[in-house]
């Protein structure tokens, strides 16, 4: 079996260690702000969540006019618009947008946890399943808490999750770039 990186490369990366270490407590620094003002760093989410559907709504619009036949041009029309105006409608009115996502993933939470705590009763034979359908009821419940208290909760669940995955983000990659160096 052949490995992503050979022995160049290890050295590479090894040489850079001090980059990967400065990047993690940069992300590290940018998650503490977030933990600091969870209400903007949830704006900032949904700013960015609103300016992948702008752009990918005038791409869907602009792919409209390249199609053959109306049927296409309208689906492909009536698609990109609603993208562009879901994504307009995130910068006009970021707060009532972060509630819609807030609900949204409470609800994708919930599912997937119902899903993995099935799967994990699927696999009740093998060893390990337990772990599967404890991941799940993680998922489950987080999902239940997020739905119990929204919509209040849409004002900082989107940027307290955006502050954990930052933090997240930096601690791995000083691991990362600590444990390269050696």
């Amino acid at each position: 079996m052949t490995h992503a990186f050979d022995r160049a490369d290890k050295s590479a990366v090894a040489g850079k260690w001090g980059w990967f270490v400065a990047l993690g407590v940069l992300l590290i620094m940018c998650g503490g702000l977030a933990f600091g003002n969870l209400l903007m760093a949830t704006v900032a989410s949904v700013y960015y969540v609103g300016i992948i559907m702008l752009v990918g709504g005038l791409f869907n619009l602009a792919h409209a006019f390249q199609v053959k036949g109306w049927d296409s041009v309208l689906y492909w029309g009536l698609s990109g618009a609603c993208y562009t105006i879901a994504g307009l409608f995130a910068f006009i009115n970021p707060v009532l947008a972060s509630s819609f996502l807030t609900f949204i993933m409470a609800i994708a939470l919930i599912v997937a946890g119902c899903f993995r705590i099935w799967v994990g009763l699927k696999l009740r034979p093998l060893q390990g399943w337990g772990w599967v359908a404890l991941g799940g009821l993680v998922t489950l419940v987080a999902g239940l808490i997020i739905a119990a208290g929204w919509p209040v909760n849409s004002l900082w669940i989107l940027g307290l999750f955006l502050a954990v995955d930052l933090v997240m983000q930096g601690l791995s990659l000083i691991a990362f770039g600590v444990l390269a160096k050696s």
